[in-house]
């Protein structure tokens, strides 16, 4: 248990607070709306510790008007007292002093998700105005911050108030209320959507906690009038269940265990579904590691053997018959893993992936002891059974699938059955550089041909829309005619097989038109990366290309515009007597026109496809794609805005 005595001698200061105006890209990667988020992450995050930790039980997130937002916990609330160094008050000092906090030791945290001491004082840094009131020792305190323009300079985290005593109060806590800086952020504003499933996702991970979120906001100000209240006492067994909404699950209850083991605590649960894709999202601390890690490891190698062993003890598996493996067990299963431990060791910059070696043996010793006691549990025969039937299933199937995949391999004969008259190659032979369009329909793919630069560009039209592998077996995928010609265009193999290293393309780019049938097919091709190569898109080589709506013509003046909004300023700034041409789809642009507006490497605009929110992303594939109807109906209804009233007017001048 953490320290209960929590002062601001507590606090360790590493190096004072400069350079965040100045680059704010280094602390929170962009000064878009995903930047502006991650400001008020920061402040969560360390709401969430404190709770998390055994102080207090509450988190509470409040939008208001002018984009302000307010967070506010029931913990020990930040220390008062003066620095024994710097002699101001523990509060100026965490939000005013980079890597200043309570984190770098184990006496006030016994975990925490925010290890580097940067998150208040560079939400401080990048606010207009940050105010904090803390409740401690019977007495209310307050301190107001801003960053004024002085000259050609602002100054940021200004203390405009000093730390004053407001009255008496009960209870303890923190509460800080700010407002991000449009100097820094622009027009953005929050998204009460994306605060929501983050919330949630906190709230799963960490049993018992309750986390209120309200939007006060008037509707003119982005408000929704939305209210949640999140608290899962299953935890993680609740959210496996709810990742599963929608598919059809092998048995009802997860199976569920957890373990200490002195300061290190892993909870995991499972639970199957008769799809064939495996979906294992772990955390630290809360931090979601998408890249997996030592703990996700140990993970696997505790499911296999403890599910080898049971079929063993049972005569499912005869004494002839091989071992199944890990991957036969993971066949359609959804999984959370979490651990809580001291001395995180991450992996890069982004925290996506755990190197602590010694949780692998702790996590494969614990979570294969508690599993194989739980599965002989009364009631868990059944289920240890459907696995294992599954896992077997699928062992037949590898071997078949495996011959598939090594076809896939063979380039002289995929080429020569699959490729020809469809994928039209690149001379260059340097992957660090070549690019692979994939282009919806013949007539697309025939003007993509004609415009490209054939040394770096290769390009690959599809025949009609692929399949919806959220409905399809592997094997299904793999005899699949497009899918198959994909495959073999990347040379990568699909997972568990999939190598990055042998990606042949640096960028892959979906090149649909900017209609229904293109959104589909984005959707259906993005599914697939997703399923089946997803580093492709975690390493940053998926793509959406983005060719014009509109051309505009006076004259020898040609503007092309990538949206209405863009449109509307290109009228304005040629006048009535422009010509105005809607672009329905890319066959009906000329091979020159598609090289100026969305080949040309000097003047295109790609979207790079990532993935924020894992768990998220697939829960939203699973409703949109698969196959339950209704919880897609109740989506779009929660969702959609069927209000939205379109203002576009074709001029009368305009040729199409």
């Amino acid at each position: 248990m953490a320290n209960q005595d929590y002062k601001a001698g507590d606090i360790r200061v590493l190096e004072g607070l400069d350079a965040v105006r100045k680059r704010p890209g280094m602390y929170i990667g962009t000064t878009g709306v995903k930047g502006m988020h991650h400001i008020l992450w920061e402040i969560i995050d360390n709401s969430v510790d404190e709770v998390a930790n055994g102080f207090g039980d509450t988190v509470k997130i409040e939008l208001l008007d002018n984009n302000v937002a307010r967070v506010t916990d029931n913990g020990r609330g930040v220390p008062v007292d003066k620095h024994p160094k710097l002699k101001v008050s523990g509060v100026e000092v965490v939000f005013t002093q980079l890597h200043a906090g309570a984190k770098f030791d184990n006496d006030q945290y016994s975990f925490s998700g925010g290890l580097h001491g940067v998150g208040a004082s560079v939400t401080n840094a990048l606010s207009e105005w940050l105010n904090v009131e803390v409740k401690r020792d019977g007495s209310l305190y307050k301190i107001e911050f801003y960053s004024p323009q002085v000259g050609n300079k602002i100054k940021s985290g200004i203390v405009k108030t000093p730390l004053t005593v407001m009255g008496k109060t009960k209870g303890t806590g923190t509460t800080v209320t700010f407002k991000p800086d449009e100097r820094v952020f622009g027009n953005e504003k929050f998204d009460y959507g994306t605060i929501a499933e983050r919330m949630r996702d906190v709230a799963y991970l960490n049993k018992g906690m309750t986390i209120v979120i309200d939007d006060l906001r008037m509707p003119l100000d982005g408000g929704t009038d939305k209210h949640d209240v999140f608290c899962y006492k299953g935890g993680i067994a609740d959210y496996v269940q709810y990742l599963n909404e929608g598919r059809t699950v092998l048995y009802e209850k997860p199976l569920y265990v957890e373990a200490t083991d002195d300061k290190f605590e892993v909870e995991v649960a499972i639970q199957h579904t008769e799809g064939y894709t495996e979906n294992i999202y772990s955390y630290v601390n809360n931090i979601p590691t998408a890249e997996g890690g030592t703990h996700e490891v140990g993970f696997k190698s505790a499911v296999t053997k403890v599910f080898n062993d049971y079929a063993r003890k049972n005569g499912i598996l005869k004494d002839k018959q091989a071992n199944l493996l890990g991957e036969d067990f993971r066949e359609g299963m959804v999984a959370v893993i979490t651990v809580k431990m001291q001395n995180v060791q991450f992996e890069g910059q982004t925290k996506g992936k755990l190197g602590n070696p010694e949780v692998r043996p702790k996590v494969e010793n614990l979570v294969a002891e508690k599993l194989a006691d739980l599965l002989l549990q009364r009631g868990y025969k059944a289920t240890a059974e459907k696995i294992i039937a599954k896992a077997m299933g699928a062992a037949k199937t590898r071997e078949a699938a495996k011959r598939a995949k090594d076809l896939s391999r063979q380039q002289n004969k995929l080429q020569g059955l699959n490729l020809v008259g469809k994928l039209a190659g690149c001379s260059g032979k340097n992957a660090s550089i070549n690019e692979l369009f994939i282009v919806e329909g013949d007539s697309a793919g025939g003007s993509a041909k004609q415009a490209r630069d054939r040394f770096f560009q290769a390009i690959l039209p599809l025949r009609g829309k692929p399949l919806n592998v959220e409905k399809a077996s592997l094997e299904k995928i793999l005899a699949n005619e497009e899918f198959a010609t994909l495959i073999s265009a990347l040379g990568t193999g699909i997972d568990p097989d999939f190598d990055i290293a042998s990606l042949k393309y640096d960028k892959v780019i979906i090149l649909a038109d900017a209609d229904q049938d293109g959104a589909h097919i984005r959707a259906l091709l993005l599914t697939f990366f997703f399923r089946y190569m997803r580093s492709l898109i975690t390493e940053g080589h998926v793509y959406i290309g983005m060719p014009p709506l509109y051309r505009l013509q006076k004259k020898d003046e040609i503007l092309y515009c990538y949206d209405d909004a863009a449109l509307a300023e290109g009228q304005k700034k040629m006048g009535k007597n422009a010509l105005l041409q809607r672009f329905k789809g890319l066959g009906e642009m000329n091979p020159e026109q598609l090289w100026d507006t969305t080949m040309d490497p000097a003047k295109r605009t790609l979207t790079r496809v990532t993935i924020d929110d894992a768990a998220m992303a697939d829960k939203r594939i699973t409703i949109l794609m698969g196959d339950d109807s209704n919880i897609r109906k109740d989506y779009i209804y929660q969702y959609a805005d069927f209000n939205k009233i379109d203002n576009f007017k074709i001029s009368q001048n305009s040729d199409n």
